[in-house]
């Protein structure tokens, strides 16, 4: 990497993954069908929660916001993993860096809030269903999606802050986007106590809300074992498979590669387990959100009845 003086304020260079030869085409055109089929995937979601009256319901109204975040989520750090699998090392200017790890984290911590959110929806659903309906009305699901917006973008703003006002002696971010570790390793100061403030404000955001997800769920499965017959008891456990499988892909990877230790894997470790959850939690959470689940299934089939009627028609 190269070494400049404090004042330096060119072009970082985003370093991507090395590839050669006749892999490079295939790695930028697999990512490529991956980013087109994530955001068909989460649209085709939005699209079906709007158009069919039936999953006009607190579950899918999160399921589309979740669908909603991931379109931009993914789209933050997809366009520079692209141009780096093209094109090799890629320059980035110093403000579109900051404002690319800014919302990067700022999405990824409103997720972290929207998991625990629906997590207390199936909590209410199954625990209080005589109450549901009161408790999760349309304007507590908009205060509750709104809020986990606000909490994400003002969380981020710590870590941001702080990486901003770092000198860089170093340019060359090994990773494929602006990511805190990466960039702080290019700091010309010790940033010990900054990788302690974001280590905290990161692992309190997301240690909290995944102890509130294991409560709320230890609730559900007290609840679900006194169920009088085993079909009711599929049912209520059959509501929650998705969003357990994707609190676990989307919390074990980011665990990972913010609250572990980063000096104890070796180099690269990082950009190859954010795929996980930056590319390909996206992409998996409408295929596990609509293969499992029957409704969406038929509110497929009805919208898909209705488009070819009014074609028909037309």
């Amino acid at each position: 990497m190269d070494l400049v003086n404090h004042t330096w304020t060119q072009s970082f260079l985003l370093a991507g993954f090395t590839t050669t030869g006749a892999l490079r085409p295939l790695a930028f055109l697999g990512t490529l069908c991956i980013y087109l089929l994530t955001l068909a995937g989460n649209l085709c979601i939005i699209v079906l929660v709007q158009a069919d009256s039936r999953l006009c319901t607190p579950m899918y109204f999160f399921i589309s916001v979740l669908s909603f975040l991931e379109l931009w989520y993914v789209s933050t750090t997809v366009p520079t993993l692209l141009h780096t699998l093209l094109h090799g090392r890629s320059p980035i200017s110093p403000a579109v860096c900051l404002v690319q790890l800014y919302v990067f984290h700022s999405l990824g911590m409103t997720e972290c809030y929207l998991l625990g959110v629906m997590a207390l929806d199936r909590y209410l659903a199954i625990c209080r269903p005589l109450h549901y309906q009161a408790l999760m009305s349309r304007q507590v699901q908009l205060w509750l999606a709104g809020a986990t917006w606000v909490a994400g973008f003002s969380a981020a703003l710590v870590p941001a802050s702080l990486t901003a006002t770092l000198p860089f002696c170093l340019k060359e971010v090994a990773h494929y986007f602006c990511d805190l570790a990466p960039l702080m390793r290019l700091a010309c100061v010790d940033t010990r106590w900054h990788k302690g403030v974001h280590g905290a404000v990161i692992g309190v955001a997301t240690g909290c809300n995944f102890v509130l997800i294991l409560g709320l769920y230890g609730g559900i499965l007290r609840a679900v074992l006194k169920l009088p017959s085993a079909a009711s008891r599929a049912k209520a456990f059959s509501t929650c498979s998705s969003h357990i499988t994707v609190v676990v892909l989307f919390y074990a990877s980011a665990f990972t590669v913010y609250v572990g230790s980063p000096g104890s894997r070796p180099e690269g470790t990082d950009k190859r387990i954010a795929l996980v959850y930056a590319l390909l939690t996206p992409f998996l959470n409408p295929i596990i959100y609509t293969l499992r689940n029957k409704e969406v299934k038929e509110a497929m089939k009805r919208v898909r009845v209705r488009i070819w009627t009014m074609l028909k028609e037309a």
